[in-house]
């Protein structure tokens, strides 16, 4: 039997430092740009590649059935990476930099907001989306990791994790999910 305690303890450690590092008011301003869409009825569209795309699809589901299952006023957030078919038609018709920009078109509106996840900041496909968010006044949010890349300096709000680590950051990530709809729920069930 081999003995992995230290590298257990030392994962958790450093999962552990990244989140004492993260930026408490860039948070709380992300949280209230998606409060502000949903009093006012916009729709939150949600994406990413690999596993920031099941990080995309557990965001909508914990949104759309766990924050609204006792409120009368639902949120309506969209994964863009959830309708593999459309996905891949547009991968193989068009360019996989289209899978998430292309269904935007004619869809999106003014004050949307754009839930981009990306632990590098530079994934091509989300950029291309952000940018056309940006072109049509969406409010962006970007979830990374490492320095944020591309997708950091686009972005009006920031769910950051400061950590070099593609794993740690979708941890982080994911923790972020969790975060936001428990603090969410609670405020708005208790309305």
């Amino acid at each position: 039997m081999i003995n992995y305690k230290k590298d257990i303890k030392k994962y958790y450690e450093t999962l552990s430092d990244v989140l004492l590092k993260l930026d408490i008011e860039q948070i709380n301003d992300a949280i209230n740009a998606i409060v502000c869409a949903y009093e006012k009825g916009k729709t939150i569209y949600v994406f990413g590649n690999g596993g920031s795309s099941s990080t995309a699809s557990h965001i909508v589901c914990d949104f759309n059935k766990g924050i609204c299952s006792s409120l009368e006023k639902k949120f309506h957030v969209i994964c863009l990476s959830d309708n593999v078919p459309m996905m891949t038609a547009i991968a193989n018709d068009i360019s996989y930099d289209d899978v998430f920009e292309f269904p935007l078109i004619g869809r999106l509106n003014e004050g949307d907001v754009l839930l981009a996840i990306s632990g590098s900041g530079n994934s091509k496909n989300v950029i291309k989306a952000v940018e056309y968010g940006k072109a049509h006044n969406a409010v962006i949010i970007g979830m990374t990791g490492y320095d944020g890349g591309k997708l950091f300096k686009l972005a009006d709000y920031h769910l950051h994790a400061p950590v070099n680590d593609m794993m740690k950051s979708e941890d982080i990530h994911l923790t972020f999910d969790h975060m936001i709809m428990t603090i969410l729920s609670e405020a708005l069930n208790n309305k």
